[in-house]
């Protein structure tokens, strides 16, 4: 390819949002300009970990132009696999030195490190694909969008179930009335821990385990405060150390509360308070209880949503006469119930809705997965329903829930000015500091 049609190519899919029949669209892009919807784009993966390597393989069918991960053993097992790819350790040289060749970037690392790549790709006009939650912090959220909205690049957070079946049939149910208003929802995670495997490390530990000879540790704590290196953050525990991660309800919240943000047609909550257990300045907690307070929506009822982790089925649930499943919502309306999780769902009571006949569809089926929805919504086909417009504020929300539990005392929430009304302890959790070198 000349440089010529590589500009003119490189120009058409990073240019902003028009639709496929060229209308603008102002904000953050959605679909990208359709001349280009035959072409291939040119994708960099950042993050070869378990959920690299899968959105690695649900993107292979474009051009894997580069691979990017601080472990140089993982980077070395997908270069064979890729063998047209150049390897990076560090997405910041990464970026420099293919700038021109990369159209779209896929983020799979670890939460504290989201909003320093994703903004740097951004900035350069780069399409982007980020793992739920879409940041650590929520000053971290509301930059992600502003720079997607400001450079009008195509945008999905990764939270699969969004492009499945039942949560599309789901939401149609909800918002056609069949349980009427919904003024309370229920959703939980019963896993103690959640995913956990250093069930009993909650306490920093203090002694340094030899790094392994192919990790770039530096690289790999990034904006975070400097740790020593232990088995109990990488490569998966991460998650629950308020460092690197934001715990059960930042790794899980997304995935459920996306249903119920979807069909009730959130955005910010107005107050958030929380019960747990005693806080620990660096872990997160095994168990939490955690209650936003929505205001109306159009015709939509003001809803409380609880949230609950680390039990079994709450008994909120088994008393209104849910299911007792493992991890669940439940919608609670004026006509009935509706419970679902990630492949299923139910009227309730049940003999109240023999012979029911479901809505007819309005929301269209997704092409194939969420990161297809989103490489062909870059080059024009479809639209990405998962974009940060709606991802940022869902995920703002879950990071409330921690924000308040961290502070201790029910938080009145102030959207506009992104603040907490009632208190001044929470601006340490609203923007979090850096360390030197690795501002947003």
């Amino acid at each position: 390819m000349n440089s010529s049609n590589q500009i003119t190519r490189r120009t058409m899919l990073q240019k902003a949002a028009l639709s496929a029949a060229g209308i603008w669209v102002a904000g953050n892009s959605t679909q990208a300009e359709s001349r280009s919807a035959n072409e291939k784009l040119n994708i960099a993966c950042i993050g070869l970990g378990n959920q690299g390597n899968a959105n690695l393989g649900l993107v292979s069918s474009q051009n894997i132009v580069a691979l990017c991960d601080v472990d140089d053993a993982r980077t070395a097992k997908y270069a064979a696999q890729y063998p047209k790819a150049k390897t990076f350790a560090d997405f910041r040289l990464m970026l420099d030195k293919l700038e021109k060749e990369i159209d779209a970037v896929v983020v799979t690392t670890p939460n504290h490190s989201h909003a320093t790549i994703a903004i740097n790709a951004m900035r350069r006009g780069k399409h982007c694909y980020c793992e739920k939650p879409l940041a650590h912090s929520i000053h971290e959220v509301r930059e992600m969008n502003r720079v997607a909205n400001e450079e009008n690049v195509v945008t999905q957070m990764g939270t699969q179930n969004h492009a499945g079946e039942n949560y599309r049939r789901t939401v149609e149910l909800i918002q056609s009335g069949a349980i009427g208003g919904v003024k309370q929802v229920h959703v939980w995670f019963g896993r103690p821990g959640g995913w956990r495997r250093y069930k009993r490390v909650v306490d920093r530990p203090q002694e340094s385990q030899p790094i392994p000879k192919t990790l770039n540790w530096d690289l790999w704590v990034g904006p975070a405060p400097m740790q020593n290196f232990h088995p109990c953050y990488h490569p998966h525990d991460w998650h629950y150390w308020w460092d690197f991660g934001n715990g059960t309800l930042g790794n899980m919240g997304c995935h459920y509360m996306d249903l119920i943000f979807w069909s009730l047609n959130l955005k910010y909550p107005t107050t958030v308070e929380t019960k747990g257990p005693k806080l620990h300045p660096d872990s997160t907690p095994f168990w939490l209880d955690c209650h936003w307070q929505f205001p109306a929506r159009e015709s939509m009822p003001p809803v409380e949503v609880v949230w609950y982790h680390g039990r079994n089925t709450p008994q909120p649930v088994l008393d209104l006469g849910g299911p007792s499943w493992a991890a669940g919502i439940l919608f609670v309306g004026e006509k009935g119930m509706l419970a679902a999780d990630y492949n299923k769902r139910i009227l309730l009571p049940e003999e109240k809705f023999v012979g029911f006949k479901p809505p007819e569809k309005t929301i269209p089926d997704a092409i194939g997965n969420q990161r297809m929805e989103w490489y062909e919504a870059c080059k024009g086909n479809g639209k990405t329903l998962c974009h940060f417009d709606y991802a940022a504020p869902l995920t703002e929300t879950i990071l409330l829930g921690n924000l308040a539990f961290r502070v201790g005392q029910k938080i009145d929430w102030d959207a506009e000015k992104m603040d907490a009304a009632n208190t001044t302890a929470a601006a340490q959790y609203i923007q979090r500091e850096y360390r030197t070198g690795w501002t947003l």
